[in-house]
């Protein structure tokens, strides 16, 4: 069980490491990349990453930290069933359990966030979980921690992204010569 402090995916701040098109570094390849979106906004700026600890009890950060605004909408990454939707230590935490990743299935948890959904809802990608609440004093700015589990075990959450999701910059589109309408 999560200690007061950390809340059941962990909450803790600084800088995080940069991740890039090939995915974060040491993401867990046994995690399937199921994530169709970000929880919070279009590319958040990760504050800190996931940093495992060394053993069970020990120092470490046991998810992400991305910015976001105070009551920005938070959502589901990927399709799956609300399995927690409550208060934690003081701190509104919504957990979901995320269809069709082994057993025990994977399962993101989401804090600080006021939810707009109760245990046993069924979600898709991209539902409105609730708002982001104030109060993650960990961070330098308003934030969402972003934590991933496998039964008792931390995962890496940004490890659920696909490489398209994690691409720095907008795409762009070139010009194609012979192309109507192309001045090149």
């Amino acid at each position: 069980m999560p200690s007061a402090r950390t809340g059941p995916g962990g909450a803790e701040a600084s800088s995080g490491p940069e991740e890039g098109p090939a995915g974060p570094p040491g993401a867990d390849t046994s995690v399937p990349a199921v994530g169709r979106n970000w929880p919070v906004g279009q590319r958040p700026l990760v504050l800190r990453g996931w940093e495992p600890p060394a053993t069970a009890y020990g120092r470490g950060h046991r998810g992400v930290d991305l910015t976001a605004a105070t009551d920005a909408p938070v959502r589901a990454v990927a399709p799956g069933r609300v399995s927690f939707a409550g208060r934690v230590a003081g701190r509104g935490v919504v957990s979901v359990e995320l269809t069709g990743t082994g057993d025990p299935p994977l399962r993101t948890t989401y804090e600080p966030v006021r939810a707009s959904v109760k245990r046993g809802d069924e979600v898709g990608a991209g539902d409105v979980l609730g708002i982001l609440e104030p109060g993650a004093s960990h961070c330098p700015s308003s934030c969402l921690h972003w934590g991933l589990l496998r039964a008792d075990a931390y995962l890496d959450p940004l490890s659920l992204l696909p490489p398209w999701l994690l691409a720095r910059g907008p795409s762009r589109l070139l010009p194609v010569a012979g192309v109507p309408g192309d001045s090149g």
